[in-house]
């Protein structure tokens, strides 16, 4: 469970703090004095701490620790979940941390990085233990942020406490091994996380897919032993809505390649192949109480990609919900036709937009490296939306085009479409336009987050394994929606 955080109104740290706890003490840089009255300074600066942003230097007070947290030379909300996550990594061992850290900001500049920090100091005692025989997970149970505020900093608390919990989840299915998170399993969480938020729900199981002619999802299935699953979520404010958005998540549970079959180095992360799946769970998990007055409907087609001996074969045609066909030329191009299925329904359902998110190719990785997601999609103003709401989150996006001249690419002679393009260039570009070939004239953006959705080492907020990207950026689109200008 994640670590529980409460805000105190205070305007500093009380005196009777209980034994063992961590005391965290935030330091502008050149204002050591200032900020931290008492401490050893040359015993500090000996150790190099200096006061930069997510610097931390611990020295033992009594029975506890104390903390002086770097918080930069003026300190900026956008800093401080990385603040956050140093404070809590650096408090590992002690039961309790008390952090007084926004005393040196007021009003919506205070709320903003109360949020950023309850996200951070949160995801900073992430572990991913399960498999642990001995796990030497965080002892950090309850952290107290204290200092003057009002309504809005109490708020902001919560509104970070909620984030940073929808990400846990997020992690924690992109960390689980795809021989325990199924297809079956995953949809079991699903309708956990219903049954938690009263979102409706709807399961597909494998006659009923058939039924809905979801021939992407089905054709993808054909090599595994285990069913597919569809999923489908909806939250329906109370009153008159703001607008309906629809959600879309890739749901490969573990990604062999089917017949064109991966090697074993290819494998290593592809039981996080679910990761946009797992983002837009972790998304509605949240929603009710962050974003309660749109509609919004989630739609997570949910397979592996094996290599049984009914395997789709490479140049078999798919017929995907829609009724367009699709030439099946590499059997490692599946996340797009499980998502031809899934903006097909979507598109049925008439939303005002379409998100959707994939782990979907390596060539955005080779454009955009590691830790920022591609965007492509139809419709300017919701782009320039979910980018704007993707910056004031800290989570890095960039436009990429979705060129004319290699939609002829993409052309089969035998289908409507090929899974993979005729030249080996812009991978990500025609796995893009595939896609559009399925959401018809609805606004809708397509967000490539092979890269950021896991991560190999650790950096700021992010332990190894996976991050929950996405999930801010799409609560803070939700939250604040509106209509999209007409085009």
């Amino acid at each position: 469970m994640p670590v529980t955080v409460t805000i105190e109104h205070a305007p500093g740290l009380p005196d009777d703090l209980p034994e063992g706890a961590a005391v965290a003490l935030g330091v502008r840089v050149g204002h050591l004095a200032d900020d931290a009255p008492g401490v050893d300074s040359t015993a500090a600066a000996l150790a190099g701490f200096e006061g930069k942003v997510g610097q931390v230097w611990s020295a033992s007070v009594d029975a506890g620790i104390r903390l002086l947290v770097g918080l930069g030379a003026e300190p900026d909300p956008a800093d401080f979940r990385k603040i956050g996550a140093a404070t809590s990594k650096a408090a590992a061992k002690q039961a309790a941390l008390h952090a007084d850290l926004l005393g040196h900001l007021d009003g919506a500049a205070r709320a903003a990085a109360a949020e950023a920090l309850t996200q951070g100091l949160i995801l900073g005692t992430y572990r991913f233990t399960r498999y642990k025989a001995a796990p030497e997970g965080t002892k950090l149970a309850a952290i107290t942020v204290v200092g003057k505020g009002g309504k809005g900093t109490t708020s902001a608390v919560d509104k970070g406490t909620a984030l940073g919990t929808a990400m846990v989840l997020t992690r924690d299915l992109v960390n689980t091994p795809g021989g325990d998170l199924t297809p079956k399993a995953f949809a079991a969480e699903a309708q956990k996380v219903a049954d938690a938020v009263g979102l409706e729900i709807e399961i597909l199981d494998k006659a009923a897919i058939k039924k809905a002619k979801l021939g992407g999802l089905l054709g993808v299935n054909r090599g595994s032993t285990q069913e597919p699953r569809f999923v489908k979520l909806t939250h329906r404010p109370e009153g008159r809505p703001k607008g309906k958005v629809a959600l879309v998540g890739k749901g490969i549970t573990f990604d062999a390649g089917g017949l064109s079959i991966k090697p074993t180095s290819g494998m290593e992360w592809m039981k996080g192949d679910m990761g946009g799946a797992a983002t837009v769970l972790g998304a509605m998990s949240v929603v009710p109480l962050l974003a309660p007055r749109t509609e919004v409907v989630a739609y997570l087609p949910l397979t592996d990609n094996m290599l049984g001996g009914d395997a789709t074969r490479v140049g078999d045609v798919l017929t995907a919900r829609n009724g367009k066909t699709m030439e099946v030329l590499n059997t490692d191009a599946e996340g797009r036709l499980i998502l031809a299925d899934a903006l097909s329904l979507a598109v049925e359902d008439e939303p005002d937009a379409i998100i959707d998110l994939a782990t979907l190719t390596g060539a955005c990785m080779v454009a955009l490296g590691d830790r920022t997601a591609g965007a492509m999609g139809n419709n300017k103003a919701l782009s320039e939306r979910v980018l704007e709401a993707a910056g004031t989150q800290g989570e890095a996006m960039w436009p990429l085009p979705l060129p004319d001249h290699l939609r002829k690419a993409i052309e089969s002679e035998i289908a409507d479409l090929r899974n993979i393009a005729t030249t080996p260039y812009g991978g990500a570009l025609s796995a893009g336009l595939f896609l559009e070939a399925f959401v018809d004239d609805v606004p809708w953006l397509h967000l490539d987050i092979a890269g950021p959705s896991d991560t190999p080492s650790a950096y700021d907020e992010n332990a190894r394994g996976g991050t929950g990207f996405g999930v801010r950026t799409l609560i803070a689109v939700l939250a604040g929606w509106t209509k999209l200008p007409a085009t």
